[in-house]
């Protein structure tokens, strides 16, 4: 058989090689350092090979030291160095980059309008279902951790955080996480799934968690409103019934106690003349003990004089008799005239 002449490829490579071996010769004879130059070349591959391992972390990176295949250590922002390939390797991933993950759709690889909607479904703690949406913020914390205690880390995370946010709600009312307790609600989420990761040790720090939507499922929310529509309209009127409740009770209680005044004051007069006329009694029953005659004159004359200042007629003893010359003084005809013009 013919022999094949070599390719033209390999002619060349070894035209090229020649000629650099060439000028290398040329410029050791030159300084005088013929016959050193494999030396030379090893000497300087070597510097070369040992300088290699010289590598930068910069202040937004760690750097994530394996020595053949294996995580051995995790440094920090500056110059560093390490054994050189392939003995060590170093990445440097970004360790201050916020990220986003949302879990509007709770399982990867389904499109929104193709899932379940139950799979969006949480249970409350008073036992109504809604459907809640939020965006976990986070960042690398241990670059080390993040590559190699965790398989795949992204993935932990979007299952860590729907747990974390079905615990939080299963103990929520649906009315507070839907208004007043939004905020509670994240905080405790990003708490619970910073803890669960911390165990895990995922190397993942979570920044915020966002609550962007808390609704009752599409096919019964009209249902609901119209509940939430009667509770308020329950609790106005409630509030309506309490303002009138605080408006008149104090008025009744305030005519009570006037009432109550009022007849102690009326028990204490009529108590008070009562005893009075009593002690009156006590003193004229005294003093007819002890002068019988004289008291029960004065008592008549007294009676008289009482009786006679009401009466409009006066009747005197035209015989002369009883002071005859005593009562024309008196003028009490012109008292009875005077009477009679008044009437």
């Amino acid at each position: 058989m013919p022999s094949q002449s070599p390719p033209r490829e390999t002619h060349a490579a070894d035209s090229t090689f020649g000629a650099i071996r060439q000028r290398l010769d040329y410029t050791l004879a030159l300084l005088g350092m013929r016959g050193k130059g494999l030396a030379l070349l090893s000497g300087m591959a070597a510097i070369v090979w040992l300088a290699s391992g010289i590598y930068r972390v910069q202040p937004d990176e760690q750097g994530v030291v394996q020595r053949f295949g294996r995580w051995t250590d995790t440094t920090s922002a500056g110059l560093h160095y390490h054994l050189p390939w392939p003995i060590e390797t170093v990445q440097l991933p970004k360790a201050t980059q916020i990220k986003q993950l949302k879990l509007a759709n709770l399982y990867e690889g389904s499109p929104p309008d193709a899932a379940d909607p139950r799979e969006k479904q949480m249970l409350t703690g008073d036992e109504n279902i809604v459907e809640a949406d939020c965006a976990v913020f986070w960042r690398i914390k241990d670059a080390g951790q993040f590559l190699f205690r965790t398989n795949k880390p992204e993935e932990a995370l979007r299952i860590t955080a729907e747990g974390a946010l079905r615990e939080v709600l299963s103990h929520t009312p649906i009315q507070a996480a839907m208004s007043n307790r939004r905020q509670q609600v994240a905080e405790e989420t990003r708490g619970l799934i910073q803890q669960r990761l911390d165990a895990q040790q995922a190397g993942i720090l979570i920044t915020q968690v966002q609550l962007q939507r808390v609704d009752p499922p599409a096919a019964v929310i009209d249902a609901f409103n119209d509940v939430q529509r009667a509770r308020a309209d329950q609790e106005r009127a409630r509030n309506e019934a309490q303002a009138y409740s605080n408006d008149i009770l104090p008025k009744a209680r305030g005519e009570a106690e006037r009432i109550r005044q009022e007849a102690e004051a009326y028990r204490s007069q009529v108590v008070n003349l009562a005893q009075g006329e009593a002690k009156r009694f006590d003193s004229v029953y005294q003093t007819y003990a002890q002068a019988k005659d004289v008291t029960a004159w004065r008592l008549y004359l007294e009676s008289m004089d009482e009786m006679l200042k009401k009466a409009s007629k006066v009747v005197i003893d035209g015989t002369g008799k009883n002071g005859a010359g005593v009562l024309p003084l008196l003028q009490l005809q012109d008292k009875a005239k005077a009477g009679k013009e008044n009437r």
